[in-house]
C-alpha cells in the first residue's frame, strides 16, 4: 500500500528539496528520495515537481511525499558462497572474493555479490536502489576483501554519508611490479575519465578531474616487486591501480593499467582491500572490519620469497 507524508517547511534556511527530505526521512537515502521526486512523488504547495535542485524558500511551504510499495527486483536470488565477516540487524561485511562482480550489469546478469546477498536474506530486497540493492560501496571485480551490505534504508544512508564525508578508514595491501621511489608516499594527483579509453581513468591535468588522494608505505620487497600497504583518502575509480601505475609501480596483474601479460604466474590484479574502519549506525566510533589475504595471494608472497627474485 502507497503511504503519504506531509511535512511544513518551516524557511529558517533555504535548501535543496532532496536534502531537505532526506534529512526530515532518515530512513530514506538520498538515491532513493531522489527517484521519488523524479517520478512525480513529490508535490510543493499541491505543485508536482521532477527537479531535485528545486529550492524550498519560503516559510510555511508544504512538501507532500507519495512513497509507494517496493518495485519487485528482476534480480535472481541466488544461493552463492559468502564469507561473512559479520552481520547485525543493518549490515552484512563480506569478504569478497576475487572475480565477482558487485551488482548486474550487461554482461554479468547473475553471481554478483547483490545475487548472492538476495539469496542469503531478503532484508537487502530494495534498498538504495532497484539494481545496486544493499550496496554501499563497490570494489573492483578482480579485487578481494572488506566490503559492507546494508539491510535497512537507515543503515545504508547512514554508511554511505560516510563514505561521501570521508570518514571511513580504508587499507589495502598491493604487490606492485619495480618498486616505489621512496619507502613511504603520497600521491596526490585528480583521476578523470580516459579521453582516449571511455572504459579506463587516467591522472588528470592541471585543473581537470577529481581529487583522488593515496598513502603507501613498502612492507617488503620480494626481489623485482613490492608489497605496499595502502590507505585512500578518497575513493576514485580505479584510484589505487591508476595512481600506482602513474609512478611506475603498476598493480602486479592488473593488464588494464600495468603490463599486458603479468610478470608472474596470476589471474588477477594483486589488490586485496584489507581493512575499513566505519561508525556503525549508532555508534560514535569506528569499528574495524579486516580480511586476510586470500590463499592465492599467500601462495604467491611464499613463492616470491622462497625465489628470492
Amino acid at each position: 500500500m502507497e503511504k503519504k507524508e506531509k511535512f511544513i517547511f518551516d524557511g529558517i534556511a533555504p535548501i535543496r528539496l532532496d536534502r531537505y527530505l532526506s534529512q526530515i526521512l532518515p530512513t530514506m537515502s538520498r538515491s532513493r528520495v531522489q527517484g521519488l521526486i523524479k517520478s512525480g512523488n513529490v508535490s510543493v504547495d499541491q505543485e508536482i515537481t521532477t527537479k531535485n535542485s528545486t529550492v524550498l524558500d519560503k516559510n510555511g511551504q508544504i512538501i507532500s511525499v507519495s512513497i509507494p510499495e517496493p518495485e519487485p527486483l528482476d534480480i535472481t536470488a541466488e544461493k552463492l558462497p559468502l564469507n561473512i565477516i559479520f552481520e547485525n540487524n543493518d549490515i552484512i561485511v563480506v569478504n569478497k572474493s576475487a572475480g565477482m562482480v558487485m551488482h548486474p550489469s550487461a554482461g554479468h546478469l547473475s553471481g554478483t555479490l547483490v545475487n548472492a546477498a538476495l539469496g542469503y536474506t531478503e532484508f537487502v530486497a530494495g534498498i538504495g536502489g532497484k539494481m545496486r540493492p544493499g550496496i554501499v560501496h563497490r570494489l573492483d571485480k578482480d579485487t578481494s576483501g572488506v566490503v559492507l551490505v546494508a539491510k535497512n534504508d537507515q543503515a545504508h544512508h547512514w554508511l554511505q554519508k560516510q563514505f561521501k564525508d570521508r570518514n571511513t578508514e580504508k587499507h589495502y595491501i598491493a604487490l606492485v611490479d619495480k618498486h616505489p621511489a621512496t619507502q613511504k608516499g603520497k600521491i596526490d594527483a585528480p583521476i578523470y575519465r580516459d579521453p582516449n579509453n571511455r572504459k579506463k581513468m587516467a591522472v588528470a591535468p592541471f585543473g581537470k578531474g577529481k581529487e583522488a588522494v593515496t598513502i603507501f608505505h613498502t612492507k617488503q620487497v620480494l626481489g623485482k616487486h613490492s608489497l605496499l600497504d595502502i590507505q585512500i583518502l578518497t575513493g576514485r575509480t580505479h584510484q589505487i591501480r591508476v595512481h600506482l601505475a602513474s609512478i611506475g609501480t603498476p598493480v602486479t596483474g592488473d593488464t588494464v593499467y600495468g603490463y599486458a601479460t603479468p610478470t608472474i604466474s596470476i589471474n588477477r590484479q594483486f589488490l586485496h582491500a584489507a581493512s575499513l574502519g566505519i561508525c556503525l549506525p549508532g555508534q560514535d566510533h569506528k569499528t574495524f572490519f579486516k580480511a586476510d589475504l586470500p590463499d592465492e595471494l599467500i601462495n604467491i608472497i611464499n613463492d616470491l620469497k622462497a625465489k628470492g627474485v
